[in-house]
C-alpha cells in the first residue's frame, strides 16, 4: 500500500514538473521588427472578453489566443492599428478596448452618477427650504406659556430631588 502511494506521489510530482513545459507558446513570423512591435502594442491595448481585465497579450484563454491570431493575420494583410481595433470592436463589442468610444450607453455610465448627485442635492435644498417655511417662530399664547412654565418647574423639582438622593447615597 505504501508503494502505491509513493508511486502516485512520484507521478504527481513528475507531472507537476513537466506540465509547464507542455504549455503552448505562440510563435509568429513577422516581416520586420516594426510589425512585431505593432503586434505587441495592439495585443497590449486589446482586452480579453473572457478574462475581463487582462490584455490579450497577458491572457491564456482560448479566446485571447484566437484574438492574437486574428490580430496577427490582419497585420500580415497590411491593416492599420485602427482597422484591427475596429474589427475587434465589431466582433466583440466596445468592451475589448480599455478606452471605449463615447456613445449613448457610455455617456449614461459617465453622466449617471453626476445626475444622481445633482438630483440628490436639489432634493436636499428643496426640503430644507420647505422645512424652514414650516417652522416660523410664533409667540406662545398664555395657555401654552403657563403649560411650559409648569413643565420647566416640574423638571427643576425632579433635578433637585435627584441631586438630593445622589448626595444621600454618596454620604
Amino acid at each position: 500500500m505504501k508503494r502505491f502511494f509513493a508511486l502516485i506521489f512520484a507521478l504527481g510530482l513528475t507531472f507537476s514538473m513537466v506540465a509547464p513545459a507542455l504549455a503552448a507558446i505562440d510563435v509568429y513570423d513577422f516581416k520586420n521588427p516594426a510589425q512585431e512591435k505593432q503586434f505587441q502594442e495592439l495585443t497590449e491595448t486589446l482586452r480579453c472578453p473572457k478574462c475581463q481585465n487582462n490584455s490579450i497579450a497577458d491572457s491564456n484563454a482560448t479566446l485571447a489566443e484566437d484574438m492574437r491570431m486574428k490580430t496577427f493575420e490582419l497585420l500580415k494583410e497590411g491593416k492599420t492599428n485602427q482597422q484591427v481595433i475596429d474589427y475587434m470592436i465589431a466582433r466583440y463589442g466596445n468592451f475589448v478596448t480599455y478606452d471605449p468610444a463615447v456613445t449613448a450607453s457610455t455617456m449614461i455610465l459617465w453622466a449617471g452618477p453626476i445626475g444622481f448627485i445633482v438630483i440628490g442635492f436639489t432634493i436636499l435644498v428643496y426640503r430644507s427650504r420647505k422645512k424652514s417655511e414650516l417652522t416660523k417662530d410664533e409667540p406662545l399664547d398664555d395657555v401654552e406659556s403657563e403649560r411650559l412654565q409648569g413643565l420647566l418647574a416640574e423638571m427643576a423639582q425632579q433635578d433637585t430631588e435627584a441631586t438630593n438622593n445622589q448626595t444621600k447615597v454618596n454620604k
